[in-house]
């Protein structure tokens, strides 16, 4: 009989974690931890590997009320997340997406954590008056991520997703700060 042995991680500490705003630089790294989301899971429903000059479209359409951030762990990029704008009908302008991704090899470890209140904050500072999350159904760590951040359910969308040859749920979170 072979036993299965499993990995064990050290969690990241909050000071071990240099996160700031992503430059070009990083949207190779940023890239590919995407492109490892879209191939085996379900945290974005996009079926096909993005490219390199996809990515820089879609950098260069992130502004100043719609950062990217980036985490380095020992000068490795082991996770980025963004507010992404959510329409661009103007009456939404106070309101982004948030979208956090981590590397495969750093997940369990503490990185989203650590990034994703240093997300929140950059919300806060540019102005946000809202936030709004969409967590495709069988990711409970980032359910209670967004919970312990604030962020509260409003509701299910039942099978709005077809990937991997099944129809899939998203759970909507939100978080509204006070002006």
């Amino acid at each position: 009989m072979v036993k299965k042995v499993e990995k064990v991680f050290m969690r990241i500490k909050p000071e071990q974690l240099q996160i700031r705003l992503a430059t070009i630089a990083d949207l190779p790294m940023i890239t590919e931890i995407y492109n490892e989301a879209v191939r085996n899971g379900v945290a974005t429903f996009d079926t096909e590997e993005k490219s390199l000059e996809d990515r820089l479209i879609w950098f260069n359409n992130h502004d100043a009320q719609h950062p990217v951030l980036v985490a380095y762990y020992e000068q490795a990029l082991c996770g980025w997340a963004s507010l992404n704008r959510w329409s661009d009908r103007s009456a939404y302008d106070g309101t982004a997406e948030v979208s956090i991704y981590v590397h495969q090899e750093y997940r369990d470890r503490g990185v989203g954590s650590i990034l994703f209140p240093a997300l929140i904050a950059e919300a806060k500072k540019v102005g946000l008056h809202y936030l709004l999350s969409r967590i495709t159904q069988g990711n409970e760590l980032s359910i209670r991520l967004h919970e312990r951040n604030g962020f509260t359910t409003i509701g299910v969308m039942h099978e709005v997703g077809f990937k991997f040859g099944k129809f899939l749920d998203v759970t909507l979170m939100e978080q509204v700060f006070n002006k």
